[in-house]
């Protein structure tokens, strides 16, 4: 999971400019991130949704997230349409960060219900699922959950969000960490509320991981993030006191240790905010990259061999996002010394190859379409007439309509594999078993990103100049694809050959 760094300013009410330009430093400087704390118990403190809609009007990149929403003091059903709104008009920049609240007395002052520890979690995990089910704006009929803290008795589905939104969860007791296990997308702790330092990390951590497992979930799937402080010295005198590099080694000690994959630096000095931007994110990010960097490849690929010609993967990137990491696929066992392959047998590799070639054919037409449209070259009608003439068409399409007609065939392609093809494979050589299930994952994540290459398109209905949201969404979606497409031909067509398909077809 990629590395991503963000600041933790303090939403103060005294100073609210001083609060808006901090986070666009942020921005200027590079973070991937900002956040605010939510007490809305707090009189000093501004109000953080409110905050985020003002701060999201006024950046243009950086992603917003509370540090974490106070959930006794706001009701599912409103933070969830909350969060979408939000996340729609700043063209897919929110992620939801919420915890179950712990300051009682304040809570109950303000008129929120008190609650024990255990009742907190599952409040929290009620609230998570009506969460869910309000995005879930393509499901029919209303949402109901019967409750004890938290009910919707039909409410109304959507909006959802612009893009796959994730929930990051604030905890640090065991119950709590397995309920992000079950049903989170990330663990949002901070450092200095951690006894032990860094090495309790590895405790909680797997909490987490064997709730996930016991789930069904993949852990990697659940991003670990920390709220960090420091202080920038001319020389290192202990755990983030020191220079930059002096930070740098830290961080990415703690990533390559505990898994950690997102710092929030907590500070409102501007100075620490670009220097921590600017010297200790990179600093950080190289760092683990090298520690992370796949060994010289050995000779075993070599003796596979070439059954058809696969296309390698692409060399330039279109976004900056990287939904997987590449280095760590697996591969393929070697061929049989000596293993010979008929026509027919070859004919299944290449039969892989030539779905593939039309799944890229399909895509290239769908970005330059997407072009012409931004470049007013073509006007709807003139776009359905331009689609109506490609191999896959149907009636009365627009942008939108092929794109779903495209991501439609795409994710045919990939149930196909993963219901018959990739368990055949797991049968006929057990020590494909990685390979296939690393493919599996990516399917995941692809169909994650045509969800998001959906709700842009939405998007651009409403908003016909934004094409922001949906390029960039169509960027991420290239990346995945074509990289994923050149890994599964390298990996797969010798053993297609060899062991054949299970359905017949793809």
């Amino acid at each position: 999971m990629d590395l991503i760094f963000g600041s933790f300013v303090t939403p103060s009410a005294q100073q609210p400019r001083t609060v808006v330009r901090l986070a666009q430093l942020a921005e200027q400087a590079g973070l991937d991130l900002v956040t605010f704390q939510d007490h809305p118990y707090q009189p000093a403190f501004l109000d953080t949704w409110t905050l985020m809609s003002y701060v999201a009007a006024v950046t243009e990149r950086i992603t917003l997230s509370a540090n974490v929403l106070n959930l006794p003091l706001r009701q599912p059903v409103v933070i969830a349409r909350s969060a979408a709104s939000l996340d729609l008009l700043s063209g897919g920049r929110v992620e939801l960060g919420i915890g179950a609240g712990g300051f009682w007395d304040a809570i109950e002052a303000a008129g929120g219900r008190r609650l024990t520890p255990g009742q907190s979690v599952d409040a929290l995990a009620e609230a998570i699922t009506i969460i869910r089910e309000i995005w879930a704006a393509d499901q029919r009929g209303g949402v109901r959950v019967d409750g004890r803290y938290h009910r919707a008795t039909g409410a109304k589905r959507g909006p959802a969000p612009a893009h796959d939104m994730g929930i990051w969860v604030g905890a640090y007791k065991p119950r709590m960490l397995r309920l992000i296990g079950a049903a989170a997308d990330g663990w949002l702790p901070s450092l200095p509320y951690l006894s032990g330092g860094p090495a309790d990390l590895a405790e909680m951590n797997k909490h987490i991981d064997d709730a996930a497992q016991t789930a069904g979930r993949d852990p990697a799937n659940i991003r670990r993030l920390l709220n960090i402080g420091g202080q920038f010295t001319q020389r290192a005198t202990g755990l983030l006191a020191g220079p930059p590099d002096s930070w740098a080694e830290d961080l990415a000690g703690i990533a390559l240790d505990y898994g950690i994959s997102g710092f929030i630096m907590m500070g409102d000095d501007p100075t620490t905010i670009q220097r921590y931007a600017e010297e200790v994110a990179p600093a950080v990010r190289e760092l683990v990259a090298a520690e992370q960097k796949p060994a010289p490849p050995t000779s075993e690929p070599e003796s596979r061999p070439e059954i058809v010609a696969v296309t390698a993967p692409p060399t330039e990137r279109l976004s900056s996002r990287q939904p997987w990491d590449e280095s760590d696929r697996p591969t393929a066992p070697a061929a049989p010394e000596g293993q010979v392959y008929s026509d027919r047998a070859k004919a299944a590799g290449a039969h892989l190859v030539e779905v593939h070639d039309h799944l890229r054919a399909e895509l290239a037409q769908l970005r330059d379409l997407l072009q012409q449209v931004r470049d007013g070259a073509v006007d709807v009608g003139r776009a359905r007439q331009a689609v109506n003439e490609m191999a896959i068409r149907q009636n009365n399409w627009t942008l939108g309509a092929y794109c779903a007609a495209y991501c439609g065939m795409l994710t045919q392609h990939h149930g196909i594999e993963d219901a018959s093809i990739f368990p055949h494979l797991r049968r006929a050589d057990p020590g494909l078993a990685p390979v296939v299930d690393r493919l599996e994952q990516e399917h995941h994540v692809i169909h994650s990103i045509v969800g998001e290459v959906d709700r842009a398109l939405v998007n651009l209905v409403g908003h016909p100049d934004d094409f922001g949201p949906v390029q960039d969404a169509l960027d991420t979606l290239t990346d995945a694809l074509l990289s994923h497409l050149a890994y599964e031909e390298r990996e797969i067509t010798e053993p297609l050959a060899r062991f054949g398909f299970y359905s017949g077809q793809l």
